[in-house]
């Protein structure tokens, strides 16, 4: 049986319809200047970083990042390295702006004046590097305060074995996808609810090379995994665990003049868990589901996606989980960007009056207690039948609270 993990989509859908961001929400990254060189005869690229938002905001600067070499109709890709003395997380004030510091190796001869930088991954945009005449002994503490001993320092030959972005050029296509969180309500047989959820953008690299669009650029593998804890039992055994991998078609959005934002997502899901006997569950279905995110001013939005799913192949398993799911469901939101948020989940069948409804609510911890952990404070419910896929025929109704990483 195939284990994996994808999403209750809808709510994967809501992350979908949000804008791209940089490491951090109102986080613009600018590339200011390039082409000096320290004593080291490595070339410097100052990033300016520019924080539009009304809180303080802290961006990760990774120790490597790709970027882009274009001279001559001809492109390659450099790898630029964090200068030293900076530190990984960059606390840029409401309203202000940080500096960073970046270089890369170069040939004492090689000839870069007139070519241009880019760092795809940062949506920065061009900048040509130009020649300059002097070391910039004083203008490298500009990344930060009282580095200027540091700033000169040659960067590391190879980066530190935690960094898990050197060697992996593929990193910036996988993201979010369904919330991730660990909830908890005692009193019943699966106390404690974990799930994670990813996606990844199988053409993603496409974008990183600046190669034109193409409809590939839509097409998406996702997991998720749901488990069910019984925490109150002996040995504290998981009731069940959903595996549900997906592979999915997602439209680039189109934003109308109202400012409302449209897209549609497709694709086939398979859920098991893994069981065997009688507990075990399967079951296979292909799903469109438009999607409708809409400002409703005040720094609020509500999203919508119905969904319309056809179960297909073998349902012996479960033979008559139609009955209890039906074909239809709706996702909806509403809430802030960086504030309070509901989600709610439905599905049903009109014709046997089954269904259920779930609905989470979420705020971020930092704002809640004045700073980190970086956390959302996540509240769950759940009423009706098939809370996980064991117990797709039962009715439940669960209530619990927890954290969450994406909500």
């Amino acid at each position: 049986m195939i284990a994996a993990i994808l999403p209750l989509l809808l709510a994967g859908a809501a992350i979908a319809l949000a804008p791209a961001a940089h490491a951090a929400p109102d986080v613009g990254i600018l590339i200011r200047d390039a082409g000096e060189r320290d004593e080291s005869g490595a070339i410097l690229v100052e990033l300016r970083l520019l924080n539009e938002g009304r809180e303080t905001k802290t961006l990760f600067l990774p120790g490597r990042i790709e970027a882009r070499i274009e001279r001559g109709g001809q492109t390659r890709t450099i790898w630029l390295e964090r200068a030293a003395g900076l530190p990984d997380d960059l606390a840029i004030p409401a309203g202000g702006f940080e500096r960073a510091r970046y270089r890369f190796s170069a040939a004492p001869g090689e000839i870069l004046d007139g070519s241009v930088i880019s760092i795809p991954a940062w949506s920065t945009g061009q900048i040509a590097l130009a020649p300059h005449t002097a070391l910039p002994t004083a203008r490298l503490a500009e990344a930060r305060p009282n580095q200027q001993e540091h700033a000169d320092e040659a960067p590391r030959a190879v980066p530190p074995p935690s960094d898990r972005t050197a060697g992996n050029a593929f990193l910036t296509s996988l993201s979010a996808y369904e919330p991730i969180y660990a909830v908890y309500g005692p009193g019943t047989n699966s106390e404690a609810r974990i799930q994670i959820s990813f996606k990844y953008q199988l053409f993603g690299s496409r974008r990183a090379e600046g190669l034109p669009r193409s409809w590939r650029d839509g097409l998406h593998f996702a997991y998720t995994q749901r488990m069910f804890w019984d925490l109150g039992a002996h040995s504290s055994p998981f009731r069940n665990i959903d595996y549900q991998p997906e592979l999915f078609y997602l439209t680039p959005p189109a934003t109308l003049s109202s400012g409302v934002s449209l897209s549609a997502q497709g694709g086939i899901r398979h859920e098991s868990n893994g069981r065997d006997g009688t507990a075990s569950r399967s079951i296979n279905s292909v799903y469109v589901a438009p999607m409708a995110a809409i400002p409703l001013g005040g720094g609020y939005s509500l999203s919508i996606a119905p969904r319309l799913s056809l179960f297909v192949g073998d349902k012996s398993d479960n033979p008559d989980i139609r009955r209890y799911r039906g074909n239809t469901a709706l996702f909806m939101e509403v809430g802030e960007e960086d504030g309070l948020r509901l989600s709610t989940s439905t599905r049903f069948n009109l014709s046997s009056g089954k269904g259920a409804v779930s609905a989470d609510l979420s705020y971020p911890l930092p704002r809640l207690l004045g700073g980190g952990p970086d956390f959302y404070l996540f509240g769950q419910s759940f009423i009706g039948y098939g809370e996980n896929l064991l117990d797709y025929d039962r009715r439940t109704t669960r209530f619990r609270i927890g954290v969450a990483l994406v909500r």
